[in-house]
């Protein structure tokens, strides 16, 4: 069953294009990312589907419901966490799943059922009585989650919901989030990180407004065009100064403290990157030819598109 439908959505802010023709479906169950830069018009898009902002053009539904028609229904029909956690700092753990049982219509006999099964399932038992501004970030970031679907929600819109927690309370987040996904509920989330986008079932690569691809993760990697060579040297920021323009190079980037080289052919890059490098006094420790990661896919499909937009 189809949970979420875009057909050609555009949204623009006077001669400003956030959102260029969009076209997508997301079925029930699924885990449906959204990757791309700051700017990239993944959170506009998200505020469209869940009836919050309206589209300029094009159509979309989401649990069946029109955006541009029936922002109520859909309102009642999803969870939204936003970058920000929409809690009280001011109240309690529980005075805030209290106040969100109350604000998404949760009957009153399921109340102490549904608080029993945030606090469990965020860890926070122990926190309950404790003011939710002393948090640690990790911490909100679940009661947060916890809160967005008390009402348990069909569908759940998460707008970059881990940026600034750390990688192990990144990894809880999304076990939380596989949890709901294995119970049938629909995940669409939005993200910029590497790492989470290969936790998605599908997804979708943003750029500049426009989706630029769309597919299971392991598809976009295996669908990369050019050869990929690791080069490791003593210093990877010249190295990718060196590379950057040479015969046979296609691009260089940093990945870890090592350098990515796309080439146009793997042997002859190889001789490509020794002689550019020792026309700067450079000397690469190891060259292999490696498989390209998610991130790698992106950079080059980013590329192609005319680059990410400049902050």
């Amino acid at each position: 069953m189809t949970a979420v439908v875009a057909e050609d959505l555009t949204k623009t802010f006077g001669d400003f294009i956030a959102v260029d023709r969009v076209t997508f479906t997301v079925e029930s169950g699924e885990i449906f990312g959204f990757l791309g830069p700051n700017g990239a018009g993944k959170t506009t898009t998200i505020k469209m589907m869940a009836g919050l902002v309206p589209p300029t053009s094009g159509r979309g539904a989401v649990a069946g419901h029109d955006i541009r028609t029936e922002s109520a229904a859909i309102k009642r029909s999803i969870g939204y966490m936003s970058q920000l956690f929409s809690l009280y700092g001011d109240l309690t753990v529980e005075e805030n799943i209290a106040f969100f049982s109350r604000l998404y219509g949760v009957p009153r006999p399921r109340r102490a059922a549904r608080r029993d099964w945030v606090l469990k399932t965020a860890g926070l038992g122990d926190q309950r009585r404790r003011l939710t501004a002393d948090l640690p970030l990790g911490w909100k970031q679940r009661l947060a989650l916890g809160c967005a679907v008390l009402h348990e929600p069909p569908i759940l819109f998460l707008d970059e919901p881990t940026s600034g927690v750390d990688p192990i309370t990144r990894r809880r987040f999304w076990d939380l989030i596989n949890r709901l996904a294995d119970g049938g509920t629909t995940v669409f989330v939005t993200t910029h990180y590497m790492e989470e986008a290969e936790y998605c079932h599908r997804l979708a690569l943003m750029n500049r407004g426009r989706l630029i691809a769309l597919d299971a993760p392991s598809s976009l990697r295996g669908a990369a065009g050019e050869p990929l060579l690791e080069v490791e040297t003593d210093d990877p920021a010249r190295t990718v100064a060196a590379l950057r323009g040479a015969p046979g190079v296609v691009d260089a980037a940093m990945f870890g403290r090592a350098v990515h080289v796309a080439v146009q052919d793997p042997r002859a890059g190889r001789a490509a990157v020794a002689a550019a490098l020792g026309e700067h006094g450079l000397t690469a420790t190891r060259v292999a030819e490696v498989a390209p990661t998610l991130e790698d896919v992106f950079v080059a499909l980013v590329r192609a598109e005319g680059g990410a937009p400049v902050e």
